[in-house]
């Protein structure tokens, strides 16, 4: 088995590489081990389609995406004889201390890991943990996009200020103004602060699968 290898199957299987690395002791459960992590997940829009294709998101139950993602990400766990992690599932992992350590990931303006190539349009779906300590290729440091931002207008672009920055979120404002008429907006085409990140632009999520997002938010039934 080769990273090569890995990443193939992860692309045949609908998901994003989404970074490796070596993990230390105390990024496992206690009592397990890993020589090597691996972050699988979305970028943009580019696996939505695999999804929406599914049963899951056809049969109408509820948590179809997380129910997807189990299934699949179990299933390519098995093929290459690893073990596989959900960042919705008991015990919770810590995705976002493997995300930062897997790829040049950092906290943005408005709280959400922003990525240097795909600004705040991507996610984690689940990770695959492998006995052997793969050969990992040299990763040069990467700026957080926001340092070179003089105008954040993911700051301002809240109609209801759910962002007073420094990665404040306000759930109670946003949950509010998603329910109302004046809100519709930021449900069918998803959160105005996030698209108006100009970083990676060109990555946002299509309508359907803002709007899918949105509506989990606010906790319709599926």
């Amino acid at each position: 088995m080769t990273l090569d290898e890995v990443k193939t199957a992860t692309r045949e299987a609908g998901l994003a590489w989404r970074g490796v690395f070596h993990p230390a002791a105390d990024d496992m459960p206690q009592g397990e081990a890993a020589g090597t992590l691996v972050m699988l997940g979305f970028i943009g829009g580019e696996q939505w389609n695999g999804f929406a294709s599914s049963p899951e998101y056809r049969d109408g139950q509820p948590h179809p995406l997380d129910r997807w993602s189990y299934r699949v990400v179990s299933a390519l766990a098995r093929k290459l004889g690893a073990r596989s992690y959900f960042p919705f599932t008991a015990p919770l992992m810590p995705f976002i201390r493997w995300a930062q350590k897997a790829e040049p990931v950092a906290p943005s303006e408005i709280g959400m890991l922003i990525h240097p190539d795909y600004g705040l349009w991507h996610a984690w779906r689940g990770a695959l943990a492998f006995r052997e300590r793969f050969a990992l290729p040299p990763a040069g440091p990467r700026k957080r996009p926001c340092d070179d931002c003089a105008a954040k207008p993911c700051l301002s672009a809240c109609p209801v200020g759910a962002f007073p920055g420094g990665g404040g979120f306000n759930v109670q404002a946003c949950s509010s103004h998603i329910r109302q008429t004046d809100g519709a907006d930021c449900v069918s085409t998803g959160c105005r602060s996030r698209r108006a990140c100009p970083v990676g632009a060109q990555y946002a999520y299509p309508p359907e699968q803002a709007e899918f997002h949105m509506r989990s938010f606010r906790g319709d039934s599926r």
